[in-house]
């Protein structure tokens, strides 16, 4: 069902780097800067240890979420600035979103939309990251598997990747729409408005900041393991 498809991967929050313009906005900012709220830690690693595993194409953001968020709609403008930027004066605002935003998001859209026109079907693999607390919560996962449960596809192709993971690694935590919620605003997600659900999978890879932090065997070992089972 999936073997006509390419695979792409995207990682919108991969760094925490702060373009010079806005070195004043940011200045002390450094412990921010280095927390999950920065950027998802290890994720960058993990996406470009895929796309090698995979021989797959990969789109990497390093420009720090805190300056605008590349997972969030133009519309969603408490998700897309922070504290930071949102006190800003709407004409900066929109200086940030030309310069460090829409290019990006119109990169992947223009390349998923080449791979469709050629006919080929998508699936895209947007890779993250999770704090393992949030507001004291402890999050009871290792990985999340996210999708749009209305979309039979998405549902599918999780479901037998969670099944396919379990088989290889047993004590591995795997679960679906968790930490957040698959249809919750994202790149991922406005894609879907605008292309066919029979030719557009677009799926977030959730990961336990915990592994990168602990590095060992299992962090080595988890993008050969994601890999396999996606093969």
């Amino acid at each position: 069902m999936f073997g006509e498809r390419q695979l792409i991967l995207t990682c919108e929050h991969g760094g925490n780097e702060v373009p010079a313009a806005y070195a004043d906005l940011f200045h002390g900012r450094d412990a921010l800067l280095a927390t999950h709220r920065g950027y998802d830690i290890g994720a960058l690693e993990l996406a470009r240890r895929l796309a090698a595993e995979l021989d797959a194409p990969l789109a990497a953001a390093t420009v720090t979420r805190l300056l605008v968020d590349l997972n969030r709609s133009p519309h969603n403008r408490r998700g897309l600035f922070s504290e930071l930027t949102r006190p800003l004066p709407a004409a900066e605002q929109a200086k940030i979103l030309i310069r460090h935003y829409y290019p990006y998001r119109e990169a992947v859209t223009r390349q998923v939309q080449a791979l469709l026109d050629s006919g080929r079907g998508v699936v895209h693999l947007a890779v993250h990251s999770f704090t393992p607390v949030l507001r004291g919560q402890v999050r009871n996962a290792d990985i999340g598997l996210l999708y749009d449960p209305a979309r039979s596809l998405e549902a599918d192709f999780c479901r037998a990747w969670a099944e396919r993971l379990h088989r290889l690694a047993p004590t591995l935590r795997v679960r679906r729409n968790y930490p957040y919620r698959g249809a919750s605003d994202a790149l991922v997600t406005g894609l879907r408005r605008r292309l066919p659900a029979a030719f557009y999978l677009g799926l977030e890879l959730e990961v336990n900041q915990a592994l990168a932090l602990g590095g060992g065997p299992v962090w080595k070992d988890l993008s050969r393991l994601l890999a396999t089972s996606l093969r």
